[in-house]
């Protein structure tokens, strides 16, 4: 099922699978949808669960720029939990698992229990001084400078560090579809980056009392197991589990396996 509707003040399309009692509410990675999260849902029995398009993905409103990015995804996702009527099991990739973590921190009453899959909360890595910072920030380095010059390029570079198989491989739509956001990534650099949220402030994340499943990828780039090495450190519930031969898009390539530690985790909090 698919609706569309005004959510923290941005026209929001929303996919939903399932009708069960327990709501899940998931938040997907930079340059996807909504869609890429169907492997999952639809392993999940007995529940329901919802998917936004993030702003300026798929078929929800584009970034006007006018207000801070993460910002607005955030007001979306806490306005669909609210309307859903949370407590809702809330899950994030990537960009998707910085803005769970951020609803958790801000509204925990919406919040039952939370999935991060590779949150790409860099800014936790950074002031940890984690030596696996440095080198990500001289390859993103590029990637930030190559989007002002060639987006198509960028969106190339930031694919093949990231993303599933070779980009250049990708069906011509796919490609444009990233190259078009490109600008989105910059958007999400004040927060990722420079935590101007305050994420990653001592004693916050700290202070979250829900049962948190942190899952990445073995293959994964290693800044992602420095930041989830530091999340597991700070965070009072966390469970950390890595999974073997997938990398950073394991949402989509070991969807099983991910739905699998969902449910241990939806078993445990039930």
């Amino acid at each position: 099922m698919n609706w569309q509707a005004l959510l923290g003040g941005h026209p929001t399309a929303v996919r939903v699978w399932g009708q069960g009692a327990r709501q899940l509410l998931a938040l997907h990675c930079s340059l996807a949808h909504a869609g890429a999260w169907s492997g999952v849902a639809t392993q999940l029995g007995g529940v329901t669960f919802s998917a936004p398009d993030l702003p300026g993905h798929g078929r929800s409103a584009d970034w006007d720029g006018a207000e801070d990015l993460h910002l607005v995804a955030t007001r979306m996702a806490v306005a669909l939990a609210e309307r859903i009527g949370g407590p809702v099991d809330l899950l994030g990739h990537s960009f998707g698992g910085t803005i769970a973590l951020r609803v958790a921190l801000e509204r925990p009453d919406l919040v039952r229990s939370l999935t991060l899959i590779e949150p790409v909360l860099f800014s936790a890595v950074r002031q940890a001084g984690a030596p696996e910072f440095d080198d990500f920030a001289k390859g993103y380095a590029e990637v930030i400078e190559t989007i002002r010059q060639n987006p198509a390029a960028a969106a190339a570079l930031f694919h093949n560090r990231w993303g599933h198989g070779d980009f250049t491989r990708l069906p011509a739509l796919q490609r444009d579809y990233m190259t078009h956001r490109m600008g989105l990534v910059l958007g999400q650099n004040p927060v990722l980056l420079d935590d101007i949220a305050g994420l990653s402030l001592p004693g916050r994340i700290e202070g979250l009392a829900r049962p948190v499943l942190l899952l990445e990828g073995a293959d994964s780039p290693p800044v992602i197991g420095a930041i989830q090495r530091v999340l597991a450190a700070r965070l009072p519930q966390a469970r950390r589990v890595i999974v073997p031969g997938a990398g950073h898009m394991l949402p989509i390539t070991h969807a099983a396996a991910v739905a699998t530690e969902i449910r241990r985790l939806l078993a445990d909090t039930a």
